[in-house]
């Protein structure tokens, strides 16, 4: 199996690139230097030489509140470049896996989301990679998941380790709900959704559903620190404001991969406690 995946350099795509390797897949990593996917011609020629079987599109424009500044420019990333690596992978038969996001959801309902739900994206961000999932196709592997974190790049954990040596008090909100996904659990479960060609969206987190406030409380008991030193506060309170509105519920059930007989990823417990040992050990 010949995996190509875009934005390699990132959380997910660096976890992908490893993951990939230790299943013997042949992969093609390509970071944004490499590899721009805006660019038609250069999506085209990398798809048409490499020939892969899956493509695994981890290239995203996801500083949510830079978007909200730059629409244009988070258009142009996330959803026309999704359209040019759609288009080379339909010339080349390759499988497309897109990664997609909760924002794509306006977070009013009262439940966790399923993958029928219908989209209703309150922010640039979620606008642009909702376009992205209806540039992929119906034929593609749309995987939504939230919250990501991972032991390469940015991420709430590595925030919160490094807060806690400059902070007696943290402050975070308790009024955003969602589920912390850990790369080196999504991308096994991304490749496996390649690898065996399943169209259509799917929902992909960890299990386990939590406010900032209360994952933030799980990082600083992780590190051995006291939890107490963790306060909420309400999204309205924020001082400053967040140019771009979250989801107040930011939960997706994972339905699609229960419908299939997929065994879901574990409690994000598990994973959280191992990264937190990586970073700090």
């Amino acid at each position: 199996m010949r995996v190509l995946v875009t934005g390699a350099a990132g959380q997910l795509g660096h976890d992908l690139v490893s993951s990939g390797r230790a299943l013997d897949h042949d992969v093609v990593p390509f970071d944004r230097g490499a590899l721009d996917i805006t660019d038609a011609a250069a999506v085209s020629d990398v798809v048409e030489s490499a020939r892969p079987d899956v493509v695994v599109n981890a290239a995203a424009w996801t500083a949510v509140d830079a978007c909200e500044s730059d629409p244009d420019r988070a258009m142009r990333i996330n959803g026309e470049g999704v359209r040019h690596l759609a288009e080379a992978c339909h010339r080349s038969r390759a499988h497309l896996v897109q990664i997609s996001t909760d924002y794509v959801f306006d977070g009013t309902l009262a439940r966790p989301y399923v993958e029928h739900d219908v989209p209703n994206p309150q922010s640039a961000y979620g606008v642009s990679k909702l376009a992205g999932e209806r540039a992929a196709g119906p034929r593609a592997t749309i995987v939504r998941t939230s919250w990501v974190c991972g032991e390469h790049g940015s991420n709430m954990v590595k925030t919160v380790l490094r807060l806690l040596g400059d902070h007696r008090e943290l402050s975070f909100v308790d009024d955003q709900r969602g589920c912390p996904t850990f790369t080196a659990d999504l991308a096994p479960m991304v490749l496996r959704l390649g690898d065996e060609r399943r169209a259509g969206v799917f929902h992909v987190t960890n299990q386990g559903a939590v406010s900032w406030f209360e994952f933030v409380r799980d990082i600083v008991a992780a590190a051995g620190e006291d939890p107490a030193r963790v306060r909420p506060v309400a999204t309205a309170d924020l001082d400053p404001p967040r140019p771009a509105p979250r989801p107040a519920n930011s939960v997706l059930d994972n339905a699609a991969l229960r419908e299939a007989g997929i065994p879901l990823l574990r409690h994000y417990s598990a994973p959280l406690g191992e990264l937190v040992a990586r970073l700090v050990g």
